[in-house]
């Protein structure tokens, strides 16, 4: 009983036990009555016959006593003889019950007894002729047919009987299954219906984000405990629901505020990498949106000092003065606040302390002054370090530009030295070299014929001298419209094709970047020499100048259709031709002039750019990476 009390479960078993238990009661019954019933029609039928063979027996008499004939004495033997077989027959015995004190057994034994005892004897002595009134025998025979009735009557009453009975237990079992069934409804409506109900509509509700309805089942069945269940997890889902709102809420005002802090950032990153050499005018308005922003500061700047090793302030937000190290006096980057603070050393506020370096190189430091109340979260650390990321590049990226302006200041310096030492410098020496000489014959008074050479050979070296100081300057003044080589080597052939009066073609195919400065001059100035030969001897009608990089190596043609080389060797060695070959050997290339097989002369240069020397010998192993260490978290002072 109590499992039935507590177990919804146990309940519903029990109802389909019982409805199962009732309708195999109800079965197995049916089928007992109906098999007590299964000769009870046979047995009314053999009954009716025997009254019918009465009536036969009775007309064979009459029949007999008007002719007394054999076949009719034949005929009420065979008739007895059937009457008696139907009155012992199974079909009728076995159909009546086993009791011996039961009406119909006891009406089947004197129907039996007087017809074997009283009827029987005398129908066989009628037929036999021994003086038997066969009125008086037909009479009762009469009589013997109201017995049969009687009987025919039990039977019929004893199979009404059983279908009654029949109908009764059907009754009987159809009102338990009816009531037990009422009983299992009536537990499943106010038990399982009704708390499925509750329990459904607090999922509904918990769907929509309403956690505040209550099932409030009572009972200790699985239902009661599921809605007591589920009313604890709706109360502690809505206490999780709404600390997650809040959670959310808080989240999202951060992502809210690290996005207009990355815009600033992404914003300001123009300022940064355009802002020329003023640090302070470019990063001073985005450090101040960003401490707006994320409520905190003030924030100074420090560049480190490699050579002194210290710490140089460069830039103060909220700053009532300028900088000690201010290298613009005419910037007011850091006194633009409406409100300006001092940065704090009382102990009222947090520092945290964050590395502008590159790799393993400090460049600097960037103090963020914090309320000691206030704990930054790891969105506004990430969010510092990015900015310290981005200042360590702006600051990288025009220490680099300084360096590389003071690079490229010197390359040039040095290659106008080296081409004023291989060319101009050069034949002053040698012009030089003939003053002495002719200093000495004067002295010597040698004769004026001799002196003469001497004065030809000074004429040709300043000739030579002064074109060599034009090719200098023209090559030093040419106006780039475009940056590198080919805008140059561009400028020279429409140059040389004004001054040849026919057409001077460029082909170039040269990835960008490839030569470094001194390795485009020499390959510029080889291409102008050669054109200018072109235009004193060959006589040509058409030039081309060929600049290719193929395996490695670059590959310089100059060619024409002139007259070309007195033979296919080499040509003698002039002074052009000299100073190109020492060029191409400055370059660690192969230089050679020679005959087109379609005419004219080729002059060519191969050698491998500095560039393409580096990359080979490279190490196969990957570049190493230095991870940036992260600010560490410093009280103030």
């Amino acid at each position: 009983m109590k499992l039935l009390q507590r177990s919804l479960v146990a309940r519903i078993v029990a109802s389909l036990l019982a409805i199962s238990a009732m309708a195999l009661i109800s079965i197995v019954v049916t089928m007992v009555v109906a098999n007590g019933s299964r000769g009870d029609a046979a047995a009314i039928n053999v009954a009716g016959s025997l009254r019918m063979n009465t009536y036969q027996i009775v007309a064979a008499l009459q029949r007999y006593e008007r002719q007394p004939e054999a076949s009719q004495r034949e005929r009420v033997e065979v008739l007895s003889e059937r009457f008696r077989e139907r009155l012992n027959s199974p079909q009728l015995t076995e159909a009546l019950p086993e009791a011996e004190d039961h009406p119909l057994q006891t009406q089947y034994q004197m129907l039996r007894t007087r017809w074997d005892e009283a009827l029987a004897p005398k129908v066989s002595r009628a037929i036999a002729g021994e003086g038997v009134d066969v009125e008086v025998l037909r009479q009762t025979l009469d009589g013997l047919v109201g017995d049969i009735d009687q009987l025919v009557s039990q039977l019929e009453q004893n199979s009404e009987a059983k279908i009654r009975l029949l109908s009764v237990l059907q009754i009987l079992f159809l009102a338990l299954t009816a009531v037990v069934v009422a009983i299992a409804l009536y537990d499943i409506r106010h038990n399982l219906v009704a708390p499925l109900h509750q329990l459904v509509v607090l999922a509904r509700e918990a769907g929509r984000r309403n956690f505040g309805y209550r099932t409030q089942l009572k009972g200790s069945d699985e239902l009661a405990l599921l809605g007591s269940t589920f009313d604890g997890m709706a109360e502690e889902l809505g206490a999780s629901y709404a600390a997650l709102e809040a959670r959310v809420s808080r989240k999202k005002a951060e992502l809210e505020r690290s996005n207009r802090v990355m815009q600033v950032l992404h914003d300001g990153s123009r300022a940064l990498y355009g802002g020329g050499n003023d640090l302070c005018a470019s990063a001073a308005p985005m450090l101040r949106r960003i401490e707006e922003l994320l409520e905190i500061g003030p924030i100074r700047l420090s560049l480190h000092d490699p050579y002194d090793d210290r710490e140089v302030p460069i830039l103060a937000t909220h700053s009532p003065s300028r900088p000690t190290y201010c290298r613009d006096h005419d910037c007011h980057a850091c006194l633009l606040d409406p409100e300006p603070l001092a940065l704090s050393e009382d102990g009222e506020a947090e520092c945290l302390l964050l590395p502008v370096s590159v790799g393993a190189t400090l460049l600097g430091t960037l103090e963020v002054w914090y309320p000691q109340d206030r704990e930054l979260t790891d969105s506004t650390r990430r969010l510092l370090n990015a900015l310290t990321d981005q200042l360590a590049t702006a600051v990288y990226l025009q220490r680099r530009i300084e360096q590389q302006q003071q690079v490229t200041l010197m390359n040039e310096r040095t290659i106008i030295a080296r081409e004023l030492h291989d060319s101009l410098a050069q034949s002053l020496s040698y012009l030089k070299m003939q003053v002495a000489r002719l200093e000495r014959m004067q002295a010597k008074e040698m004769p004026r014929d001799a002196q003469t050479a001497v004065f030809g050979e000074l004429r040709t070296g300043l000739d030579s001298a002064y074109r060599q100081l034009r090719e200098l300057l023209t090559t030093f003044r040419l106006k780039l419209e475009g940056p590198g080589l080919s805008s140059a080597l561009r400028q020279t052939t429409e140059e040389f094709a004004e001054r040849l009066g026919c057409q001077v073609e460029l082909f170039f195919d040269v990835p960008p970047h490839l030569l470094n400065p001194n390795e485009e001059i020499h390959v510029l100035q080889v291409v102008r020499e050669a054109l200018a030969n072109i235009h004193k001897h060959a006589h040509a009608h058409w030039a081309a100048v060929t600049v290719r990089f193929q395996q490695a190596r670059l590959h310089v043609m100059v060619e024409d259709d002139g007259i070309g080389l007195p033979d296919s060797g080499s040509p003698p060695m002039h002074y052009g031709l000299v100073i190109m070959r020492d060029r191409a050997d400055t370059l660690g290339g192969e230089f050679a002039v020679r005959n087109r097989q379609a005419g004219g002369t080729l002059v060519e240069l191969t050698f491998s750019p500095q560039t393409a020397r580096l990359i080979a010998q490279q190490p196969a192993s990957g570049p190493e990476t230095t991870a940036i260490p992260h600010g560490h978290r410093n009280s103030p002072g």
